[in-house]
């Protein structure tokens, strides 16, 4: 009795596939927007003109540019519905023990941040307090709840940005000279500042970001409590209308705030709906990809995917890594020097070897080395790394 009460991680076979396979689609998002940021970091280059950066751009804008911390922020809610029926069935205390894990995660992000001021692990462990409000929620409330705090967000960045009382670029400039040092301790340093420029003190990020974020991580735990990714054959027929719906929506969100920036309506000043943009299109492709996934197709690529996916966290701290001994004088310092598409192949050339690592890693052990450290962390226990012989 006593051993079947201990709270432990989901087992590997009892993973969802197709969730780890968004976890790693996501992740290329990820690689994509924070490599290409290099680009307009630093003192200003002049680059020649460049077709296939131009086409990469609009690539990056409109089809990976957060769209993959919204997709992340969904797989985060759905995660965090399985932990608390996990918990719920062990008879544990959901509230001390998810306390713990956020506490860990946000040590995690602290860490992630001395690498890279665009950290998103840091709103996941904040926000994740905040979910525990609706732990025992239902799907409809869940999902009503994410629908109002997505009406009100254009209206609520409108707001935000009429104050036009931060200016987050002369601030970065006073950190500037850090950000070209040799040394390690200034990097650290200039990048832990950077997140609290960007990310803590800035109202549209402080603010609007997380309603969006909140409001998909409540998307995510409804869609955990209806089984949707976990029988999604079932709902085959509610995810192709999802897919042309959200496509359709994103289409019309695009074409229509082109013309009223154009034509300067008024509405725009008080009205943004932007993130509604983001999430049409995130949502089209999130069900995109789980359309292909069971009709068959692209298993070569989507086999692979899976493997990048249950290394979510070390995969993403590792690109961050990857990116500062890349870019900047501690490494090869490369900053912003080179064309757009070069820092777009950087990313997609670590995310396949990442593919190529994980699974070889996967061959022996149960977790990736971040995810091991964080739940021994969370769970208190000895969790065995290595992957026995008939494992």
């Amino acid at each position: 009795m006593m051993e079947n009460s201990v709270v432990q991680p989901v087992k590997p076979k009892e993973r969802i596939v197709i969730v780890d396979i968004l976890r790693a689609w996501a992740l290329l998002g990820v690689a994509i927007g924070n490599y290409v940021d290099y680009f307009g970091l630093g003192k200003e280059v002049k680059h020649a003109p460049d077709k296939v950066s131009d086409i990469l751009m609009l690539v990056n804008k409109y089809f990976f540019a957060a769209k993959s911390w919204t997709l992340l922020s969904v797989l985060f809610g759905y995660g965090f519905a399985i932990l608390m029926n996990n918990i719920a069935k062990k008879g544990k205390n959901p509230i001390l023990f998810f306390s713990k894990r956020m506490f860990w995660l946000f040590v995690l992000a602290f860490i992630n941040s001395a690498f890279w001021f665009g950290d998103i692990l840091k709103d996941y462990a904040i926000l994740g307090l905040l979910l525990l409000v609706f732990y025992k929620a239902s799907a409809k409330m869940a999902f009503r709840t994410s629908l109002v705090l997505l009406l009100i967000l254009p209206f609520i960045a409108a707001y935000l940005a009429s104050l036009n009382n931060y200016d987050f670029q002369k601030e970065m400039e006073k950190i500037l000279p850090l950000f070209y040092s040799h040394n390690w301790i200034d990097i650290f340093v200039m990048n832990l500042k950077g997140t609290y420029f960007l990310e803590m003190i800035n109202p549209q990020y402080a603010i609007s970001v997380r309603i969006m974020m909140f409001a998909c991580m409540l998307l995510g735990f409804a869609a955990q409590r209806v089984g949707f990714f976990d029988h999604l054959t079932a709902f085959k027929k509610q995810l192709i209308t999802l897919f042309w719906v959200s496509l359709a929506a994103a289409i019309v969100l695009n074409v229509g705030t082109k013309i009223a920036v154009a034509q300067e309506f008024t509405l725009l000043k008080f009205f943004k709906p932007g993130y509604w943009t983001i999430l049409c299109t995130m949502l089209s492709i999130m069900s995109g990809i789980c359309w292909l996934y069971i009709s068959g197709k692209l298993k070569a690529v989507f086999n692979g995917l899976q493997f990048m996916g249950k290394l979510t966290l070390t995969n993403y701290m590792a690109q961050n890594v990857i990116a500062t001994l890349l870019f900047l004088n501690v490494g090869l310092g490369l900053f912003n020097t080179q064309p757009y598409w070069f820092y777009a192949l950087m990313a997609v050339l670590v995310f396949a070897s990442q593919i190529l690592i994980s699974k070889c890693w996967l061959s022996y052990f149960n977790y990736g080395p971040v995810e091991w450290v964080w739940r021994q962390l969370s769970y208190g226990q000895h969790l065995p790394l290595r992957k026995q012989k008939n494992q």
